[in-house]
């Protein structure tokens, strides 16, 4: 099955050869004939899944006709990153229509902003907070809007956004398309799809399921010797581009620091930096300036990044479908990669509901010197534990290869040191 089956025009079609597509993922094979019918739509689908491209690519077809200058398409995202990476990937696909987008987010210039809408624009995509500061200073008007897309629908309830997003649809027509994509179905969010989707299509890709790709194992650990742990496994693992989450900012800015005052080459991307801090950290991830991005689940969102070789969850997430969405971060397009969890006794019970989301126990490793404290005894392995010791390493000379059937275990360390 290829691209041509859905018979895009000639403009969006070349955009999608440039860009090296062949074969659609499951969710653009589900999602992007409805879409085309002008159908609603429900899609549930983990991150990595190519989900952009199932909404962006059919909704840019869609507006190939009609009036020019005005927007038509509004699409909804959580975090500033993830807006910028969907206008990112409009720009590439519509170059050769002539259709136009604008992002929209807080904490840059409200002035640059509105000349781009003022312009002339067909697709605005936004975070709810600062599009409604727009459309109150009436710098927007959404009285056009013939599709509406909503990104990532369960961190938007994460965020609070949801009541801005009520607002929001107060200033777009009742009659128009309207499409909701979400890696998890909480019951608000499933409320707020029943309020605005009218007879969608439901689309389902496997979305509580880790790929097969990303190998797991957990860690055991006393919680204040979590930093030492990450420092010896960044040492003795062969990690290219790692991955590391924190529950909180804070720590993830205090881990970063950390790991750069060691020597490594490593970065946080989390809520308190300014919108310039978090671009010039994202991208300096994505070009290798950094090979170690520290980052929050919420901050995290919308990070398009190939070729990551590792995730490191830090602090155990808060559900299992955070998990899944961490550690979906690596193993993709036909790529291997590893997953590593730091738990203390008290994960217990989140472990045992991620492994069942799983369907599969995670191998527990131990590292030689880090374990749970005395009193942590307690919490012992449920499957047989693989060990590995700080001075065993491998003679191998450069990064280890991704596409493998199986994930280096001891590898030599790639985190050059200043």
């Amino acid at each position: 099955m290829s691209f041509t089956v859905f018979n895009f025009h000639p403009h969006i079609a070349t955009a999608i050869q440039k860009s090296g597509y062949t074969v659609p993922t499951p969710i653009q094979l589900q999602a992007i004939p409805p879409v085309l019918e002008g159908r609603d739509l429900l899609g549930l689908a983990q991150t990595g899944t190519g989900k952009t491209a199932a909404f962006v690519l059919p909704t840019l077809q869609r507006l190939l006709d009609g009036p020019r200058k005005s927007v038509r398409a509004l699409i909804v995202a959580p975090t500033r990153e993830l807006a910028e990476q969907i206008h990112s990937y409009i720009e590439k696909m519509a170059h050769l229509t002539n259709l136009r987008s604008a992002v929209i987010y807080g904490g840059v210039s409200k002035v640059t902003q509105v000349k781009k809408i003022r312009a002339g624009v067909e697709i605005i995509v936004a975070c709810p907070g600062r599009l409604l500061d727009h459309v109150n200073d009436r710098a927007i008007n959404l009285g056009n809007v013939e599709i509406l897309i909503l990104d990532e629908a369960d961190h938007m309830f994460d965020k609070g956004f949801l009541p801005d997003i009520r607002r929001i649809l107060k200033y777009i027509p009742k009659k128009r398309q309207s499409l909701v994509f979400s890696a998890t179905m909480p019951k608000e969010i499933r409320h707020l799809a029943e309020d605005i989707l009218t007879n969608p299509a439901t689309v389902q890709i496997n979305h509580t399921q880790a790929a097969a790709s990303i190998s797991h194992a957990l860690i055991p650990v006393a919680q204040n010797r979590k930093t030492e742990l990450l420092k010896n496994i960044l040492e003795q693992k062969g990690m290219t581009t790692t991955l590391v989450f924190t529950k909180t900012k804070y720590k993830a800015k205090s881990v970063a620091l950390q790991l750069e005052n060691s020597g490594y080459r490593a970065t946080s991307l989390q809520g308190n930096l300014s919108q310039s801090k978090r671009q010039q950290a994202l991208d300096g991830f994505k070009s290798g300036t950094f090979n170690i991005l520290v980052a929050t689940d919420i901050a995290a969102r919308g990070i398009d990044v190939s070729g990551i070789s590792h995730v490191i969850n830090y602090d155990v997430p808060d559900t299992a479908e955070a998990y899944t969405h961490r550690t979906g971060r690596t193993g993709r397009a036909a790529c291997t990669g590893e997953a590593f969890t730091f738990m203390t006794a008290d994960d217990d019970k989140m472990i045992k509901l991620i492994e069942q989301t799983l369907g599969k126990k995670i191998l527990r490793e131990t590292v030689s010197g880090f374990n749970f404290d005395a009193q942590d005894k307690n919490a012992t392995p449920s499957v047989p534990a693989r060990s590995w010791n700080k001075n065993k390493t491998t003679s191998a000379t450069g990064a280890p290869k991704h596409k493998r059937a199986k994930a280096a275990v001891f590898g030599v360390s790639t985190f050059s040191k200043r």
